[in-house]
């Protein structure tokens, strides 16, 4: 049998689909072997086959499926930076949204929160499909943030709402040797999020972000390997 290139999907439970690449297939049993097509998390479900070279359909059993994924890489780019800012300490983030808004309880109050100076792959807006590495970047920012206490970095330059009435702030979480790292640069560094500036006035960390963005997308770092 010839090698055929298909993208293929597994389904969890909760309806969310990672996307894995065959790369070469054997004859009988038709086994296939499978790279990740983006760093995934938990994939346990049904296999579809969305694309193929030929239009033909090759039975799969996917155990691969069923495995857990390589653990996402959490550590911090840097840990040499303190906020530059006014900051809101004890902010317990409760809800990760996506790769780039959060809800928080701050005295006991539920704030939406936009992070300033990224922006990461759709895939909660309403009426667009789910975008190239937005899971992967959703899984990051709900592993590193759920439950966690950060601090809020606000930045006058950006105002403090966007046009959605979603708070804008650095996010800063706690490092393993405790010291602060942001938020904000480690999703830009490990290529779950791209480095945007959203109007004409630059943001205050514009340059470690647009620098981190640069050195990922240069590295093939997720997205912009995946993508």
């Amino acid at each position: 049998m010839k090698m055929r290139r298909l993208l293929i999907e597994c389904n969890d439970e909760k309806g969310s689909f990672r996307r894995y690449r065959a790369v070469k297939a054997h004859g009988g049993n038709a086994t296939v072997t499978l790279v990740p097509d983006a760093l995934a998390s938990r994939l346990p479900g049904a296999v579809r086959v969305l694309q193929a070279a030929a239009l033909v359909v090759i039975p799969v059993i996917f155990a691969g499926c069923a495995a857990a994924a390589p653990p996402l890489d959490l550590t911090p780019a840097r840990t040499d930076l303190v906020p530059k800012g006014d900051a809101v300490a004890g902010a317990i983030v409760e809800r990760v949204v996506d790769g780039d808004t959060i809800h928080v309880r701050i005295n006991g109050d539920d704030v939406t929160v936009r992070m300033i100076g990224i922006d990461t792959p759709e895939t909660v807006k309403p009426g667009s499909p789910v975008e190239c590495f937005g899971p992967e970047s959703s899984d990051f920012a709900k592993e590193a943030l759920t439950g966690q206490s950060v601090t809020l970095e606000l930045d006058v330059s950006q105002g403090d709402e966007d046009r959605y009435g979603r708070l804008l702030a650095y996010v800063w979480r706690e490092a393993p040797d405790g010291s602060l790292t942001l938020f904000n640069l480690d999703a830009v560094a490990g290529g779950y999020a791209r480095e945007r500036q959203y109007g004409s006035v630059p943001y205050a960390w514009k340059a470690e972000l647009a620098q981190a963005g640069l050195a990922a997308e240069a590295a093939g770092a997720g997205l912009w390997g995946a993508c």
